[in-house]
């Protein structure tokens, strides 16, 4: 395998830093892997996933959204409907250096931002989602007391994890606009929904949600004993490999 820088333009004209995996010859795809929130390209489950990915013959990109990792901005800026247009983004990158990606992965909020972004993107074909959530705005649970500061005061520190974030008012708003369900039934590409059985952080009822909404063809398959941000080896390894064998019937080969 070959790993490359691959930084690109986000959608509000940040740098964006990512990484390429690109396994050896010509790849049988193209996916862009989109990681969860307030984590980054180089989350456990980000790096295991494509790594995985790629030694079964794809090309895979994972990016840093903005304001996170290396890339560019501010994460108090940030909203979610700016997180689909830089998947968006990034698939535009793809397309002018590599490829037209087919296929988009996305963990926890990540995978609602891939659900959101795929019927802006012409070339893929299939969607597979980590421990996401039915609807984007699930993620304010996690933001605890300070949800009523931040949407009184206009902005707000949070604790995520044992680290501390800021956020603005505009974040809230933002996800009060946002119709997965539609977006979800209006899908019209393969959808694998994996989900950990146990998930403590997005409850395994939101998978029932999501696969609910969406239309044919879709997947389900339950990660036992896995938990939300896949820290056991084996739990990452053996979602790519599902991924990877459920998606080859719906991935045109990658053009010379």
């Amino acid at each position: 395998m070959v790993k490359q820088s691959f930084d690109f333009s986000g959608a509000q004209g940040q740098r964006l830093s990512g990484v390429l995996e690109l396994p050896p010859g010509t790849p049988k795809a193209v996916a862009i892997f989109a990681h969860c929130f307030t984590c980054t390209k180089t989350s456990v489950a980000a790096v295991r996933v494509a790594r995985a990915l790629t030694r079964s013959g794809m090309a895979v990109l994972r990016f840093d959204f903005a304001g996170l990792g290396l890339s560019q901005g501010n994460f108090a800026d940030s909203t979610f409907s700016a997180d689909v247009l830089d998947v968006v983004a990034a698939a535009a990158a793809l397309s002018d250096r590599l490829s037209n990606p087919q296929l988009l992965i996305g963990h926890s909020l990540g995978g609602a931002a891939v659900l959101a972004a795929a019927s802006r993107i012409a070339s893929v074909q299939a969607v597979a989602t980590i421990g996401a959530p039915f609807d984007a705005a699930h993620v304010t649970h996690l933001l605890g007391d300070s949800l009523e500061t931040l949407a009184d005061v206009g902005e707000a520190e949070v604790d995520i994890g044992g680290r501390r974030f800021t956020l603005k008012r505009s974040f809230l708003e933002d996800l009060r606009h946002q119709d997965q369900a539609a977006r979800i039934q209006e899908l019209r590409r393969a959808l694998l929904v994996l989900h950990a059985t146990q998930d403590r952080t997005v409850g395994i009822a939101n998978a029932r949600a999501i696969f609910d909404a969406a239309l044919h063809p879709k997947s389900f398959v339950a990660l036992h004993e896995a938990d939300h941000l896949l820290t056991r080896s084996m739990d990452a390894e053996y979602a790519a490999n599902v991924i990877s064998a459920w998606a080859s019937p719906y991935l045109r080969p990658v053009a010379q």
